[in-house]
């Protein structure tokens, strides 16, 4: 169970880098699909477009699964503490009134509903 918490914590910890590589490659224009033959031996454009549709699928499933919890304590942990790390533990224990044990009970539940949301 524990490499479990570890490949989910991990994936969402990713989660925030994945949303900005998204961004970057919004910002950057359309490529110019040409019908010509290239002299290289790849084609950067059919790569960047294939890596892009990856990642909007990686971020639209872990999307997906963080919208399917309702529960207030277990996005708080999920969003505001493991993805945009915005407390430290004993603050997000302050926020949520539970001691350092009940956070991490309460982490691991969390971590375990995303993870059987999320099909890993």
């Amino acid at each position: 169970m524990r490499q479990d918490i570890k490949k989910i914590r991990n994936l969402l910890k990713e989660y925030a880098k994945l949303k900005q590589e998204i961004r970057t490659f919004n910002q950057v224009s359309s490529p110019v699909l040409s019908v010509a033959p290239s002299h290289s031996g790849g084609n950067g454009v059919e790569n960047s477009l294939i890596n892009y549709v990856d990642l909007s699928y990686q971020l639209k499933e872990v999307n997906d699964a963080l919208n399917a919890i309702h529960d207030p304590q277990y996005l708080f942990i999920l969003h505001d503490y493991v993805i945009e790390k915005r407390f430290t533990r004993s603050e997000a224990c302050e926020r949520l009134s539970v001691s350092v044990s009940k956070f991490n009970y309460l982490k691991n539940k969390a971590l375990l509903l995303f993870k059987n949301l999320y099909n890993l």
